[in-house]
């Protein structure tokens, strides 16, 4: 091989490798120029969203729920002032690196769209500005409801609004009563030998499993917070002495562990028999009226530590979700209390003489829908019952009038407080009374209207609904 053909191949290898150096770094060139184009270009256009998530299903259900927007820049502070919401709904608001969560203070309306503007979003380091805005809509309610005495014994079954749709998620020979969390179905049951029994299962009435009770006795009073899958209920022996037994003890549980025994609630000092609690919304905390009439504010696990003392009363009558306010009936007159610093205030007069209230059903915005015996021109009560709607000023309007053939048993309020829940008896005289702990009418009905204006709904044959904190009473 030739001196002189080595050397060109090799100025020939030198000329390509130069060549191939300076057509990379030229495309090298103009990567970097168009990163640092899109780049400004993002800069230039403001945040943009890469990323919102919300679950329409969990909003309606209870309170807390969070739409979170994800955005292509660190986000400055985004303030309250920033956020719209349509239809208008309590909302709390917080912005972490490129995110940006608003929380629903209450449960959202079901069956309804919602659409969250937030204007002026802008990036850490400032430039343009952004509108972001997400729509999403709430699913049509679903409720569940108790039927006793059917075919096949006693039924849980799950409808819509419309009524048309009923669906059979739970039989049992014998319900006493049950509550719904956000996953599950509480059941409390008498078993074959008379023995009392809980049963968790799936909301469509799967993976039954029972929970362990304090021992052989009645369970009473069940009830579910709003979240955390905790329930909580009271219990008394079987066997019950002068001397011995546990009475109307209070006991709670969680259903993120159904094995684990449950805890009881004893406030060191007061009587441990409890006539009446509430779980408070949105807290670790119970609120409960012991048999010697002494109302105290505790935890929901346990009472280690010292209760707040709230004076004495005679009724809890409820605690309005996504509320820290209860209202309570002292010997002398109705009061509100707010749980948060103990202050109190009389129950707001309504600007419309009711007769006598019988119950009061507190709602988030501070009004309340009470029940009262109508009153004849003789002031005599002429056995019909009022449903009315009183603001917190005191503006009052009437929801429906009761007949005097039905009996009024228990009012409630869905979740997001659009709906209201009216417990009868029809036709009182002739529909007896089961012989169950908890006793219920044979034939009860299910009246639901609108809050806003008493329109009515659908009528449904059952009681129990899952709305209702507490039980029938």
């Amino acid at each position: 091989m030739s001196t002189d053909g080595t050397s060109r191949r090799s100025r020939s290898r030198r000329r390509r490798g130069r060549a191939f150096v300076g057509a990379f770094a030229i495309v090298v060139g103009v990567l970097a120029v168009l990163g640092l184009a899109g780049a400004a270009a993002s800069v230039a256009q403001g945040p943009r969203v890469t990323e919102a998530s919300v679950d329409p299903e969990a909003a309606a259900a209870a309170s807390g729920a969070r739409l979170i927007v994800t955005t292509t820049q660190s986000l400055a502070e985004v303030d309250p002032s920033q956020v719209t919401i349509t239809p208008e709904t309590p909302f709390v608001v917080d912005t972490s690196g490129r995110s940006v969560g608003v929380r629903f203070v209450l449960p959202l309306w079901d069956d309804t769209e919602y659409t969250v503007t937030i204007d002026g979003v802008e990036s850490l380091g400032g430039g343009p500005t952004a509108t972001i805005t997400q729509t999403f809509r709430t699913p049509p309610t679903e409720l569940f409801l108790m039927q006793r005495g059917t075919n096949s014994g006693d039924l849980i079954y799950r409808t819509d609004l419309t009524g048309q749709n009923a669906v059979p998620v739970f039989r049992h020979a014998h319900i006493e009563d049950f509550r719904a969390t956000a996953q599950h179905l509480v059941v409390s049951v008498r078993t074959d030998d008379d023995q009392a029994g809980l049963i968790v299962t799936d909301l469509d009435g799967d993976n039954a499993h029972e929970l362990p009770l304090p021992g052989d006795g009645y369970v009473s009073n069940l009830q579910t917070a709003d979240r955390g899958e905790r329930i909580g209920y009271t219990f008394s022996d079987a066997q019950l002495t002068a001397d011995s037994g546990r009475e109307s003890r209070l006991y709670t549980a969680s259903l993120s562990d159904p094995d684990t025994d449950p805890a009881a609630i004893e406030v060191e000092g007061a009587d441990p028999r409890v006539a009446e609690w509430r779980f408070v919304p949105d807290t670790d905390s119970i609120l409960l009226l012991s048999f010697d009439g002494s109302l105290l504010l505790t935890g929901s696990e346990s009472a280690s530590g010292a209760p707040t003392a709230l004076g004495d009363a005679m009724t809890i009558e409820g605690i309005a979700r996504g509320s820290s306010e209860a209202v309570v009936d002292r010997v002398d007159r109705a009061t509100v209390i707010d749980l948060t610093d103990a202050s109190e205030a009389d129950l707001v007069a309504p600007d419309t003489d009711l007769g006598g209230t019988t119950s009061v059903t507190p709602l988030p915005d501070g009004s309340t829908v009470r029940t009262a015996a109508v009153l004849g021109a003789d002031g005599v009560p002429t056995g019909r019952t009022s449903v009315a709607h009183v603001g917190a000023d005191g503006a009052t309007s009437m929801l429906t009038e009761i007949a005097d053939t039905d009996a009024v048993i228990q009012v409630c309020v869905s979740p997001s407080a659009r709906y209201l829940a009216v417990l009868v008896a029809p036709d009182a005289v002739t529909n007896s009374y089961d012989t169950y702990q908890h006793p219920l009418p044979k034939r009860p009905e299910t009246r639901i209207l609108e809050v806003a204006d008493g329109d009515p709904v659908v009528a449904l044959n059952g009681s129990s609904i899952s709305w209702c904190q507490v039980p029938p009473r």
